[in-house]
């Protein structure tokens, strides 16, 4: 089979022994994106096996959310409203079909020559199912983990993706990550030093967390207009929208769906979007 453009990702594998195959994370990937059709997700082209590797045959995409910021520096306001809007159609669109990324992040969202944005990385994706099992909680990059993951819980669903939106819309309106973590405990730390110390009464549950001490120092919430950098890239809109996305309580966590319809979108000419 022939294509103009493609991306291709290998894995290497061993077949001489019982114990060792596929990885997981391959199989997984491509059995999530032979079920996933939509503008805003890589689209899987072909997959391909030689004696210890398999390739997956991605459409080609120019580059990466990182690397596009990287290189044109604090993006456009418009263009955080455009980027914002895609990122959530096509996680609206997972979650429509039940399936959790586990792993949003700039790297992970690719962006091609028209400006289309394109989730990507589906290796450590799950489809879930209702009751939600348990997971591993060794998920995300730590700078967009989810707090109940960084706490312990190894029961978690949609939420922990919509955190990662709001993250990201950070840092596409500041060209800086949110909270840069070098471990879990000191992301954590990170968070309460911005949103301000959870207790039962903001979170409950909170204290019932694997990883949750009630000995944590206690902090006080600091405004979203004091943190530098975002006024420039996000409306006051867009600064709700974004705090939406970053509540503890994951119950109370802004959906996909829910911020699509967001007043900080009423502006953006939504017909240029293909959806399906």
């Amino acid at each position: 089979m022939k294509y103009d453009q493609i991306s291709i990702r290998f894995y290497s594998f061993r077949l001489d022994q019982e114990d060792e195959g596929v990885p997981s994370t391959a199989i997984r990937e491509v059995s999530l994106l032979k079920e996933l059709h939509h503008p805003n997700v890589v689209r899987l082209l072909d997959v391909c096996c030689s004696l210890k590797k398999l390739y997956l045959i991605f459409e080609f995409v120019d580059n990466d959310l990182k690397k596009h910021m990287k290189t044109k520096g604090i993006l456009k306001p418009e263009q955080v409203k455009s980027f914002a809007y895609q990122l959530l159609l096509g996680m609206n669109y997972c979650h429509s079909n039940r399936i959790i990324h586990r792993d949003l992040k700039p790297q992970n969202l690719l962006i091609n020559s028209q400006g289309i944005l394109k989730i990507a990385d589906f290796g450590l994706a799950r489809a879930f199912s209702l009751p939600v099992p348990k997971y591993t909680h060794e998920v995300v990059t730590v700078w967009y983990r989810a707090p109940e993951i960084l706490l312990g819980s190894q029961k978690y669903s949609i939420p922990i993706d919509n955190w990662s939106v709001g993250c990201i819309l950070a840092e596409m309106a500041n060209n800086q990550p949110l909270f840069p973590g070098d471990s879990e405990i000191d992301t954590i730390f990170r968070i309460f030093r911005k949103l301000g110390s959870p207790n039962e009464q903001i979170w409950p549950g909170i204290s019932q967390l694997p990883d949750f001490k009630e000995s944590f120092p206690k902090w006080k919430p600091r405004p979203w207009e004091q943190i530098a950098g975002l006024q420039t890239g996000l409306t006051d809109q867009g600064i709700e929208l974004m705090a939406s996305f970053l509540i503890y309580s994951p119950k109370d966590r802004m959906s996909c769906l829910r911020g699509l319809d967001h007043p900080y979108f009423d502006d953006l000419d939504k017909s240029q979007f293909k959806s399906e």
